[in-house]
């Protein structure tokens, strides 16, 4: 009989034993959070910038380079050598808002205002000097009506008012050179700032309005710029005959822009059309001479 308590009271201790090493460990895995899956790689400053222009395409451009195996895009603009409040974080913080990549891999940052930021050139040099960028440019005229509709369709959202674009861009019947679109477009002014800066090897250019009606080719000139191995090909392309442009296709994936890219344009006059031309003349002939080479624009 006393045996037989023994045995009872040793179980019983096994028993308490049992539940007080399962309990807590049922309340972990009931209540603690999901246990998030290893991320791999590692967050590095970037490679490749896209400096700009503001709607010459970078959007398409940097989604074109997201085929290739090797490149790796910041999910957003990060704005870090243009706006005084991030630069002030440091490289650190930038490097925070990098994707994580993978030995091999490159990392692209795109934020289009770099371009015509006065300070981005030197900054940019300080963090890395030998950093590859690229621009891509549009007919100048055709920039700017792009410019205007974005902002057009922005202020729209935001249940304002947007004001026609003859209100901005006309001063009593002539162009208004603080217009901030019509000064986007002087390729020339922002990209004399760069080369004071950076070698010209350092930056290759991309024909944006090329890139909308042939982007394959265009986007072979950047592989090469990049000494990417070529892995894009025509099967990443398809025409799309609703949105009126070339979309993309890549592991069993199909998908366009958003469907903000590609809006049509306000009108606008002809006498307004024939100032921007006129205006922008000048201008285009001393970016042809810069680059050394010229672009079909009007």
């Amino acid at each position: 009989m006393c045996a037989r308590l023994a045995l009872d009271t040793q179980s019983g201790g096994h028993v308490v034993l049992m539940a007080a090493v399962i309990f807590p460990l049922l309340f972990l895995l009931i209540y603690s959070p999901a246990i998030s899956p290893r991320v791999t790689g590692a967050q590095r400053l970037p490679d490749i910038i896209v400096i700009g222009v503001r709607k010459g395409g970078t959007r398409a451009l940097i989604e074109m380079l997201k085929l290739h195996g090797s490149v790796v895009a910041a999910h957003n603009e990060v704005h870090f050598f243009d706006w005084d409040s991030h630069y002030q974080r440091g490289l650190d913080w930038y490097r925070s808002q990098m994707p994580r990549v993978l030995p091999g891999q490159l990392t692209v940052e795109k934020t289009p205002a770099y371009f015509t930021s006065v300070k981005a050139p030197e900054r940019v040099l300080r963090m890395k000097p030998d950093v590859k960028l690229l621009l891509i440019v549009r007919d100048p005229t055709i920039r700017l009506l792009s410019d205007y509709t974005q902002v057009f369709h922005n202020q729209l959202e935001k249940h304002k008012r947007p004001l026609p674009l003859d209100t901005l861009l006309m001063r009593d019947g002539e162009l208004n050179a603080n217009y901030k679109p019509l000064n986007r477009s002087l390729y020339h002014v922002h990209l004399e700032r760069w080369l004071a800066v950076f070698p010209v090897d350092s930056i290759h250019l991309v024909d944006g309005d090329a890139l909308i009606q042939h982007p394959l080719a265009e986007v072979k000139k950047v592989e090469k710029f990049l000494q990417l191995e070529p892995q894009i090909n025509a099967s990443n392309f398809y025409f799309n005959a609703t949105r009126g442009f070339y979309c993309l296709r890549a592991r069993g994936r199909d998908r366009c822009l958003h469907g903000s890219k590609g809006r049509k344009h306000p009108p606008v006059t002809p006498e307004i059309l024939q100032k921007l031309h006129e205006y922008f003349r000048e201008p285009n002939r001393m970016f042809f001479d810069l680059v050394g080479r010229t672009f079909d624009w009007k």
